[in-house]
């Protein structure tokens, strides 16, 4: 899969001559479902119901349905309903064709993430979804699984590979999103003080730990790195790593769990599935799943029933890592938060690692009740670049406290040096532009641009009054450590200090005027 995520945005007219052309085979009958009502209408197509009126209303005056008083199975109360027309017939069949060549994501019964036409969607995922319910799907969660609940029975494949319908346990395909063990990554240098830290933190038993820093500075491989020796030492654990995508959701997140504490058809004394929306859009009922996870995690006699078969009998603790969590902090940070409340009493801790720092819990969880730690990651010491590089196979012409200088310590650069045998390859400046200072506004960039000028830390006054910016230092530099608040006053990233001032040219002198 190449280029961007694909992006589905289904227009409300579409979304309801889509539903209503599955429905044409009830048109001029005397009694009909529900879904063809306003209210069925507006759930199946995700619509306020204001909105289907209004795009009703634009139907009827083009000829394109008709408006109906008529009976409605199961209810006593006649209502207003709408069919096609045969022009509305007609519309939608054209329309069909056209959506059904959108690109959308799917993940497989084997783990794959592809990218593929929508109307291919059903023969990977093994499910009878209307094309309708396929897109929506993947306009409001990014990316289908197999397996997912809330898809319904599997159905039989021609060639008879898959289980007949009801066989195949629900959230199946869920196990595709999360690993059991970290991932395998290059040998970590240094970084004895961070290893340290966390393992105090899970020995306290502490609910969370938040490790942050700018993009490849080694977050995760730290973390892995850590969960290695950890799982060494705690062979029962259960461990899930959650890689966080752009396109994941809360909810893809949530069934995730759910599968790794056990959750399926066949065990959910608590009806936690219950808890998860049935149709595209809807929301999730987070604290109902939030009250009844916690039972379920704390009712120790129901966890040892669930996992009495497995060797080792229930884990003392579930961790939960969630790599790149800044992807999904804003749209799942209702989620994130009963998370958190859960762990506070459950046997659950959690890992955050993030390109920034998080708004999902109180500054006083940090600094007063001690639910959540913070390991900002910046660069490796001068000793841990010399102990990477005299392991490396390479030519080193450039003494070793000039690309510990040049590279801030980054790892993602002492990797390039490995490859390339050169500090500041132009890989390393590519990555600095494109992941980091190309996403800057260019009041942020300036602010940054005339600190690099500096030879030691500023006053943010200062700082502030030779740029022209007004108010505190903006959050977004110091949430992602590229502006750091120290004792002595502002100063940032090595790593990008060194490419700053390559861009600085005639401007160098008159930054340093104004910096004083």
């Amino acid at each position: 899969m190449g280029g961007d995520i694909p992006k589905v945005n289904v227009a409300a007219q579409d979304r309801v001559l889509l539903h209503l052309l599955n429905h044409y085979d009830w048109a001029d009958r005397y009694v009909v479902p529900q879904t063809m009502t306003r209210p069925g209408i507006a759930e199946a197509c995700a619509q306020h119901p204001p909105n289907v009126s209004r795009t009703m209303r634009n139907l009827l005056k083009d000829g394109m349905v008709e408006e109906h008083t008529r009976s409605i199975q199961g209810e006593e109360r006649r209502q207003k309903t709408w069919q096609l027309t045969e022009d509305g017939k007609t519309l939608g069949e054209q329309r069909h064709n056209v959506l059904n060549q959108t690109k959308i994501l799917i993940r497989n019964v084997d783990g794959e993430l592809l990218e593929l036409k929508a109307e291919e969607a059903g023969s990977h995922l093994q499910t009878e979804l209307t094309l309708l319910q396929i897109l929506l799907h993947a306009q409001h969660e990014g990316v289908l699984t197999y397996g997912d609940i809330r898809f319904g029975n599997i159905r039989r494949a021609d060639d008879d590979v898959f289980p007949a319908p009801g066989r195949l346990m629900p959230l199946v395909g869920v196990h595709a999103t999360y690993a059991t063990a970290p991932p395998v990554t290059r040998p970590v240098y240094g970084r004895d003080r961070e290893l340290k830290l966390l393992h105090t933190w899970f020995d306290d038993r502490r609910p969370c730990m938040v490790v942050h820093g700018i993009a490849g500075i080694g977050k995760s491989t730290l973390v892995a790195h850590w969960l290695e020796q950890h799982m060494e030492q705690h062979q029962n654990l259960s461990v899930c790593w959650y890689p966080c995508q752009p396109w994941d959701q809360a909810l893809g997140l949530a069934t995730s769990l759910l599968h790794r504490f056990g959750i399926d058809e066949s065990h959910d004394p608590y009806r936690l599935i219950e808890t998860l929306p049935l149709t595209p859009g809807a929301e999730m009922d987070v604290d109902a799943w939030r009250r009844r996870l916690l039972a379920y995690l704390t009712d120790a006699s129901t966890i040892r029933e669930r996992f009495k078969d497995r060797a080792g009998g229930p884990p003392p603790y579930w961790l939960i890592v969630l790599d790149d969590i800044h992807h999904v902090s804003k749209e799942a940070s209702h989620l994130l938060g009963a998370l958190l409340q859960i762990a506070q009493k459950a046997p659950l801790r959690m890992v955050f690692i993030s390109r920034t720092t998080l708004n999902v819990y109180d500054r006083r969880d940090v600094h007063i009740r001690d639910n959540v730690r913070e390991l900002p990651l910046s660069g490796l010491s001068l000793e841990a670049t010399e102990a990477w590089i005299s392991a490396l196979d390479v030519e080193q012409n450039t003494p070793i406290p000039e690309v510990h200088a040049a590279t801030g310590g980054h790892p993602l650069a002492l990797e390039l040096l490995e490859i390339y045998g050169q500090p500041t390859h132009q890989d390393w400046l590519r990555f600095l532009d494109e992941e980091i200072l190309a996403r800057l506004p260019e009041p942020e960039l300036e602010l940054l641009s005339t600190l690099a000028v500096a030879e030691s830390p500023v006053k943010w006054e200062v700082l502030a009054d030779s740029t022209g910016w007004s108010g505190a230092p903006p959050e977004n530099l110091v949430q992602h450590g590229l502006l750091l608040e120290l004792e002595q006053g502002m100063w940032l990233h090595e790593a990008l200090k060194e490419r700053l001032l390559r861009d600085v040219g005639e401007n160098k002198a008159a930054r340093k005027a104004k910096l004083g």
